[in-house]
């Protein structure tokens, strides 16, 4: 019996990217519909039009790249990058400040 051993180069990360038209109620379907099926084959949010998905080995990752041709919608734009674990490690990320709008305090009546 051979021993098989996972290391950073065989696990793999699945990057989806998409720009999908959103113009119609149509498109909008789809593109909803894309990004549930993407969440039900255990994709995850990493920013907007950006889901990842970690996969045990490349052979995973191929059934993962299938899955989502199978319900990409036919218009719009979508790109699959396939990383390894090792690749993964090194992304650099900066985060920061989230400025979030302040409402205007209201006018004050006066009575007197």
């Amino acid at each position: 019996m051979s021993e098989i051993r996972l290391n950073c180069y065989h696990i793999m990360w699945l990057f989806v990217m998409f720009d999908l038209p959103t113009l119609t109620a149509k498109e909008r379907k789809n593109h909803t519909r894309f990004r549930k099926e993407l969440e039900k084959d255990g994709f995850t949010m990493y920013q907007y039009s950006v889901y990842i998905r970690y996969c045990g080995s490349l052979e995973s990752a191929n059934v993962h790249i299938k899955r989502v041709k199978t319900f990409t919608p036919t218009q719009g734009h979508v790109s699959i990058l396939t990383i390894t674990d090792r690749q993964y490690a090194r992304i650099i990320n900066i985060w920061g400040e989230i400025k979030t709008k302040t409402e205007k305090a209201p006018m004050q009546l006066e009575f007197f």
